[in-house]
């Protein structure tokens, strides 16, 4: 019988009624298959997924499909953002298999967990052909199949190695001018981001491409990144009504959305457009920032302090069915009864026309002028239109506020809670909103009290009270960045104890001598099959170049020589197998801060946060800062407090300079 009643993921929940017997990954599933000698079908997707969606409705809801996968198979169901670990194992058989992956993915594998056969999304004729295929073949020809899954999963294996370098650390910052050159071919310079369709935001892509334009001086880079933070903005990936980013677009103008919102998109973009803020006073930046951290602040916030994870792509339309976006999108006729006189420069604005429309008589919302165009081509007051604009889209979320919303996946994922934090703080860091900052250490002191158990360990998920599921490389990775970050804004050496304390933590279960890198899984918890060494930077950046950047900074923090040495070790060993950057941007930030514009400065003195909330509202992206208002055993700050005055102290290769109480010399110094 379906076992999926049994569990708190919403994604699972949503197919516990379904025909198919599905069970859930546990030990005494994967025995009944080893038992009955039966093929498992592994299918995986989560709860926000459109088309995961779409398959469900077509095939698992059908009384036939159901027949086949009950009669021959152990039907296994999995939320991939529960289990990162066995999603990234088997995608990666389905990318050597088909040559592509995405979601749902579903995966046929021998009762041992060995995969012979997946793909994404099947139509129901297809998928039950493909079914019966397999079984026929597993029961006369199974030498057939055991070859095969041996072959693949040999190349499996092969793919979890990853070349060391042992050569000299000498890092050759030349590289990234070529790889940056290589890069710039991909880019649009019509809309920003990359010139392909579908479009996903990719974050980390333009934190290190903003770093490089400002530590080259690069103004060409700056403005693309410029260019592209602005076309997302005014596109309709961005919810100009409510606030928050959908997960990409299918369009290459960043126009029509996969309508679902995604914390860690969210968390990561807010950081993105705090820094670009930083550096350019962008009003639309401030205007996207305020937006989007007021959505997560009223429909992720918990009273705990922790957030969800996500809201769906589907909505219930007029006719009460589900359709991706009906949410979101209106027609010209609503539009003209809402705004009446106004529609017109309305649809200026937002391009009620063939150019902001999408299908079915419906529009997405979109810009492609900004208001000071609009205001001198129509003769109209700046002041009044940005008015207007507000004006609107209250108009709008009233009314959107009565139809049927999206459904809310709750649970709550640690590392995306560590990324949600570590935007408000960068919020904080440039907007100075003081909210920002209570709602960070509010979420700090939720994972604290709530995910960090007493043995030490950090868990994955939360839902209903009771944290589960042994943590994941990237649960720590994050919220050691996240702590270190509520640093950077406090002071409050208590975070970078936290941070520490992990990192050992880390070190002990999760580090890999051999592979000199960190494995996704602990230790601790059951093998799957074949190792997994998350390297390469996706839409979050890969666990273990987030672990080198937490590395590089706490060597710091902490004269630590082997976090240092460490950090060194894993770029050295990825750098050069960098062929397309857009895959490790993150590493490249790393590795820009070996580079010589690297400084340190440490303020230590009873004004010492005063001075720090200035400084953390200019962009400097090759500044690590510490301080004390108080006299501090911290390695970097021993012996450096004084009583009497506020002393800064600039430092670079492990020399500092002669501390300095001149703010006005320091804040002309670090800037680049």
């Amino acid at each position: 019988m379906n076992e999926l009643h049994l569990e708190t993921s919403p994604y699972l929940l949503q197919h516990a009624n379904n025909p198919v017997h599905w069970k859930a990954w546990n030990a005494n599933s994967l025995a009944l298959a080893k038992k009955e000698n039966k093929l498992i079908i592994i299918s995986i997707g989560y709860s926000a997924c459109h088309w995961c969606h779409v398959m469900e409705h077509e095939s698992f809801e059908d009384d036939e499909v159901a027949s086949t996968m009950n009669a021959n198979f152990i039907s296994i169901k999995i939320d991939r953002e529960e289990r990162p670990d066995i999603d990234a194992v088997y995608m990666k058989a389905v990318q050597i298999m088909t040559g592509h992956g995405g979601w749902p993915m579903n995966v046929v594998t021998l009762p041992d967990g060995r995969p012979i056969w997946g793909g994404t999304y099947f139509r129901k004729n297809d998928w039950i052909n493909s079914l019966e295929r397999l079984q026929e073949i597993y029961i006369e020809k199974p030498e057939v199949i055991l070859d095969y899954a041996k072959k693949l999963n040999d190349g499996l294996q092969s793919l979890s190695i990853i070349s060391k370098n042992d050569s000299e650390t000498n890092f050759n910052f030349e590289i990234l001018e070529s790889l940056v050159s290589k890069w710039q071919k991909s880019f649009d310079w019509d809309f920003g981001g990359m010139a392909r369709a579908p479009k996903f935001m990719m974050p980390t892509n333009y934190e290190f491409l903003l770093r490089f334009g400002y530590q080259t001086k690069n103004q060409t880079i700056l403005d693309f990144v410029n260019l592209t933070l602005t076309k997302m903005a005014h596109g309709g990936l961005f919810d100009t009504v409510d606030g928050g980013f959908s997960r990409y677009s299918v369009d290459m103008k960043w126009h029509v959305p996969h309508f679902e919102k995604m914390l860690y998109d969210n968390g990561q973009l807010i950081s993105l457009y705090a820094n670009a803020y930083k550096l350019t006073g962008n009003k639309l930046y401030k205007e996207v920032i305020e937006k989007t951290l007021q959505f997560v602040e009223k429909e992720w916030l918990t009273k705990d302090g922790s957030f969800y994870s996500a809201l769906d792509a589907d909505s219930l339309n007029a006719k009460n069915h589900l359709e991706e976006g009906a949410f979101y999108v209106w027609t010209k006729s609503e539009l003209q009864e809402l705004l009446q006189d106004d529609f017109e420069l309305f649809s200026v604005v937002f391009n009620i026309n063939e150019f902001g429309f999408w299908e079915h008589e419906n529009y997405v919302l979109i810009q492609n002028q900004s208001l000071e165009e609009i205001a001198f081509r129509q003769n109209i007051d700046l002041e009044s239109l940005v008015q207007k604009k507000k004006d609107w889209e209250q108009i709008l979320y009233i009314e959107r506020e009565k139809r049927s919303k999206p459904r809310l996946d709750d649970k709550c994922l640690t590392s995306w809670n560590a990324i949600m934090l570590k935007g408000f703080v960068e919020a904080y860091k440039a907007l100075g909103n003081q909210n920002y900052l209570n709602i960070a250490l509010q979420n700090a002191d939720f994972i604290i009290k709530n995910i960090w158990s007493s043995e030490g360990n950090l868990k994955h998920s939360y839902k209903d009270g009771k944290a589960t599921i042994n943590g994941f490389l990237e649960d720590y990775a994050h919220v050691i960045q996240a702590l270190i970050s509520l640093y950077e804004v406090t002071f409050d050496e208590k975070w970078l104890q936290n941070a520490k304390q992990l990192t050992d933590y880390v070190f002990d279960n999760f580090y890999d001598e051999k592979a000199q890198f960190f494995s996704f899984t602990s230790h601790q918890d059951e093998a799957l099959i074949t190792n997994h060494f998350e390297v390469e930077d996706n839409v979050i950046p890969a666990s273990n170049s987030v672990m080198a950047d937490a590395l590089f900074k706490l060597s710091i923090y902490f004269e630590n020589n082997y976090y240092e040495k460490i950090c060194r070790q894993m770029v050295q060993n990825i750098i050069p197998t960098v062929t397309y950057p857009s895959a490790f941007s993150n590493w490249l930030n790393v590795l820009l801060h070996f580079s010589e514009q690297n400084k340190e400065l440490a303020i230590c003195g009873n004004n010492a946060l005063e001075h720090l909330q200035k400084i953390n509202q200019a962009y400097l992206p090759n500044i690590i800062i510490a301080g004390s208002s108080t006299v501090s055993k911290l390695p970097f700050l021993e012996n450096r407090f004084s009583d009497n005055e506020t002393l800064f102290y600039l430092c670079q290769n492990k020399t500092c300079q002669q501390p300095t109480n001149d703010s006005k010399e320091i804040h002309d110094t670090i800037r680049i």
